[in-house]
């Protein structure tokens, strides 16, 4: 799974952060960035709730779904 923060979105709420402080920081600016390439396995439903909560919905997320 990978996930991207939109900056034209994000409004800085710092949800995401609160949510998931592996995946997600907030920037000098204020706004989140995405710290991981790939997100963690054991991360990944609190990447989704992150984003299922994130008010300006500024975070995507792509499932890999090529075989393992």
């Amino acid at each position: 799974m990978k996930v991207h923060v939109d900056t034209d979105l994000c409004a800085g709420f710092g949800i995401c952060v609160g949510i998931c402080p592996e995946v997600f920081e907030l920037h000098d600016d204020g706004y989140a960035t995405v710290l991981v390439g790939e997100v963690p396995s054991e991360l990944e439903d609190l990447v989704r709730r992150a984003a299922n909560q994130c008010p300006a919905q500024a975070i995507s997320i792509t499932e890999d779904s090529s075989p393992q």
